[in-house]
């Protein structure tokens, strides 16, 4: 029993005045927002079952300093990390090694974005991120279970981690099952937003680091403005939560700042991005997660960025690359979003986003017989439910000077 547990001291924890006690323990740990948010998504499989508690703790991280404010934002129970490492719990979920090998449960970790899409130029251990050694056993501790979305990345991990490969288990990909029942709330999404009659929407999804579409914002934004008619066009940016940790919420929204006042819609780390790309008429993307989550819409896509030598080549963004039309630094606006919905083959698209995972609609059923197996729990008498996304706000109440918008 963990230390959260009936046969705990309770000072050892501080939550004295807990009312349930007996609980198996689930520690989700938080390293950045968006591990945050993978990890939350998955807590639903606990749901109403009175026998589990989760807490949650925010390890140190280079990306994590917004973390402790938006787990405060969601009500969660957090632990500070030193006493976290102290405590037994029946089982850890992480979506990143930082730190990991220091805890005192059976550890689950899970990717943070779709499939293995990046490689790591390092000196010492060159690979595909989230699949080197260093990645699945920091400090040379193996997890006790690894969560792949794909039987294909199986045969990564067993060129760079072979010993990881009894300890993988192919569960799928949530985000993918969320928005694949959440498409056909399309039409409410749009409204939601309060987008008018024929008025479209164009998504800018950026992901981290100097090659990402992000680092070409400031030839792409003007083009944005003064090319694509605001009765006509809705522009709607999302960057990646590591954007706004490593250049900081204020610096991110200063850049950003006049655009957003002469009509570029800026969505906050924190707030719900999926309904968003769901709604979208055209994605401008990069190697990203998000842009390759774009393609289980009918959005058509064009890439700003796809540096080769960042993309794992047998990934999906691999192919995406290869599919999707880059975007021209002389060619109108307009024409290039024109020519990439004729060009657009959907059969394409579908046959990309298939390879984000073998087990599409399974993921919540994979994945809790497998966090209730390592707690040693029956399943509850029910079926997981994958539930819609939430409607987004409407771009009316996004920030037009810097505030945030609702998540």
């Amino acid at each position: 029993m963990s230390a959260l547990g009936s046969q705990a001291d309770p000072s050892a924890t501080g939550r004295e005045w807990r009312t349930l006690v007996g609980r198996r323990t689930v520690l989700t740990v938080a390293h950045t927002i968006t591990y945050a948010k993978r990890l939350v998504d998955i807590l639903s499989l606990v749901d109403d079952d009175f026998r589990v508690q989760v807490a949650f703790t925010a390890p140190p991280h280079v990306f994590g300093d917004e973390v402790p404010r938006f787990l405060e934002r969601l009500g969660c129970a957090v632990l500070p990390w030193e006493e976290a490492v102290r405590l037994p719990f029946d089982v850890a979920v992480a979506a990143g090694p930082k730190g990991v090998e220091r805890l005192s449960a059976p550890l689950i970790t899970l990717p943070h974005g779709a499939a293995y899409l990046k490689l790591v130029p390092s000196a010492t251990e060159p690979g595909v991120a989230g699949l080197r050694r260093t990645d699945l056993a920091p400090g040379g501790k193996l997890p006790a279970a690894l969560v792949m979305p794909h039987h294909a990345d199986l045969a990564e991990l067993a060129r760079q981690c072979p010993e990881a490969v009894p300890l993988a288990h192919v569960v799928g990909d949530p985000v993918y099952d969320r928005m694949s029942v959440s498409l056909p709330l399309r039409e409410r999404y749009r409204a939601a937003l309060g987008l008018r009659g024929s008025q479209k929407l164009v998504v800018v999804a950026s992901t981290w680091g100097a090659r990402s579409s992000f680092g070409r914002f400031e030839s792409l934004l003007p083009r944005l403005l003064s090319e694509l008619p605001a009765d006509e066009y809705r522009c709607v940016v999302l960057a990646h939560p590591n954007v706004w940790s490593g250049h900081g919420a204020w610096q991110v929204r200063s850049w950003l700042r006049r655009c957003a006042r002469l009509g570029i819609s800026l969505l906050p780390p924190e707030a719900e991005w999926r309904s968003v790309l769901i709604a979208a008429d055209w994605i401008i993307g990069d190697h990203g997660s998000v842009t390759l989550y774009g393609t289980l819409t009918q959005a058509p896509v064009l890439l700003a960025s796809s540096p080769a030598g960042d993309i794992n080549p047998a990934s999906p963004a691999a192919t995406l690359a290869l599919t999707a039309p880059a975007l021209s630094p002389v060619h109108p606006l307009a024409d290039q979003l024109r020519y990439a919905a004729a060009e657009y083959r959907r059969e394409e698209y579908t046959e990309i986003s298939a390879r984000i995972t073998s087990e599409p609609g399974r993921f919540h059923r994979n994945m809790r017989r497998l966090l209730y197996r390592t707690l040693g729990l029956g399943q509850p008498a029910h079926p997981p439910v994958t539930a819609q996304l939430p409607a987004p706000p409407p771009l009316s109440a996004w920030p037009t000077a810097g505030q945030e918008v609702p998540a």
